[in-house]
């Protein structure tokens, strides 16, 4: 795959040089930590902590635990350092960090080397999600998520270490800072993990594509807002597409449209089989629109075409003829269906993501995540490519590029992301 950003900052040839060297030569504390039966110890970079924000989200499972799988897991790492960029009026990271005990820094930097010179610290998890920040003009919140880690990148550069970093959602809205990113973790040699909850969360029914199926066509249907929940719909059905035969190869075009042009294109005689997918992911859902307490008719093509009239559409070409389309329409979950070219046979299963409702519910979606990130710091291993978030977070800037220009197709050869999947499940199971 391409990892040449053509404009992207860069680290100078003699940090990285020398900061790969010294990586390579320094023992790591995490194996120390082990050694002594201590916890390993995390940073944890926030924009915000409010309630219903990611960031209280993580924070409070990697400090209190989470239940999975029947039981309650205490948490397997110690969160040493915080660093938290803004405090709205309804801020909640005072009384988190008083009653967890917790050390708040006042720069990234001074979180992950705990106020010291040197890198203290055995991962890094980012999470730049939500809080008041800047919009460009095809709609993309411009969190520091790439500046963040820079500035996080330069610490392990200077300390000659690296540790496991998360990066909570999409890596940025610039393509190449995107490749960035995940050149830095290769060059210094750290584990890299990123992406939505939607991938491991629990299903309905508990499915996976068997590795290397002959998969000719993903559709995943969702809900919410551009450049937040469609990444969702994207990674929900990337985790199941990159399991086709032969893997990932990469997407060679994205069109993004919406309302009556959508259902246009959608009506089209060589988009029989995409058809027969919505449908599938549709009667998964337990939201369907609804006036008198239940659909006025069968679902049918006709019926989604006029109760869903205002969706949004991604559809997307990958480099080797499979296809992926996502759509963001008014109902409440996710859904995903997959058609196997052998058979003719249609997979599907709900990706449960039950949204959090006035603090009342605890959005246990999130427990599968934060063990994988316990594990990603302990392992020192992610337990799935981040070349799936690359690619998923280029297919979204993408998209809402085409959206802005009008729903033109976009060609995409800089989406070149060839990689192959990990054959275990990663999502909750039980």
């Amino acid at each position: 795959m391409n990892f040449r950003p053509s404009s992207a900052p860069r680290l100078s040839r003699r940090a990285w040089l020398g900061a790969t060297a010294a990586v390579a030569l320094t023992p790591r504390s995490r194996a120390e930590a082990r050694a002594s039966g201590k916890r390993p110890r995390i940073a944890l970079l926030c924009t915000e902590i409010r309630l219903r924000a990611h960031a209280q989200h993580f924070l409070d499972r990697l400090a209190v635990g989470y239940a999975l799988g029947g039981r309650w897991h205490a948490p397997r790492v110690e969160i040493a350092g915080v660093f938290v960029d803004q405090r709205p009026a309804n801020d909640l990271s005072r009384d988190r960090l008083k009653r967890y005990g917790l050390r708040d820094f006042p720069t990234i930097e001074e979180a992950v080397t705990l106020g010291g010179e040197r890198l203290a610290v055995d991962g890094v998890v980012i999470i730049g999600e939500h809080g008041d920040y800047p919009r460009n003009e095809r709609g993309q919140t411009l969190y520091p998520r790439h500046a963040w880690f820079k500035r996080v990148v330069q610490v392990f550069a200077d300390s000659g270490r690296a540790v496991p970093v998360f990066n909570d959602k999409h890596l940025s809205t610039s393509w190449d800072e995107c490749l960035e990113m995940v050149a830095a973790s290769r060059r210094l040699g750290f584990a890299m993990l990123a992406g939505s909850a939607l991938p491991v969360t629990f299903r309905e029914p508990e499915i996976d594509i068997p590795g290397d199926a002959p998969l000719t066509e993903s559709v995943c249907v969702g809900f919410g807002a551009l450049d937040s929940y469609d990444f969702h719909a994207l990674e929900a059905a990337q985790c199941m597409s990159e399991r086709r035969r032969g893997g990932e190869a990469g997407v060679a075009s994205v069109q993004a449209i919406r309302g009556p042009r959508l259902w246009e294109v959608l009506a089209a005689a060589d988009r029989t089989h995409t058809r027969e997918l919505l449908l599938a992911a549709l009667s998964r859902s337990h939201s369907l629109p609804v006036t008198e307490g239940y659909v006025r008719a069968p679902l049918t093509f006709d019926w989604a075409r006029d109760a869903l009239a205002d969706s949004v559409g991604y559809l997307c070409e990958h480099r080797d003829g499979f296809q992926t389309t996502t759509v963001l329409a008014p109902i409440n979950d996710f859904n995903y269906a997959g058609r196997l070219a052998d058979t003719g046979a249609v997979v599907s299963c709900q990706m449960r993501l039950p949204m959090p409702r006035d603090g009342a519910t605890t959005a246990d979606f999130f427990n599968p995540l934060v063990h994988h990130i316990e594990n990603l710091v302990l392992e020192e291993r992610a337990a799935y490519p981040v070349e799936r978030t690359l690619l998923t977070s280029g297919m979204l800037i993408e998209a809402l590029e085409s959206l802005h220009a009008g729903g033109i197709l976009r060609r995409t050869p800089r989406l070149d992301v060839a990689y192959p999947a990990v054959q275990e499940s990663t999502f909750w199971r039980g």
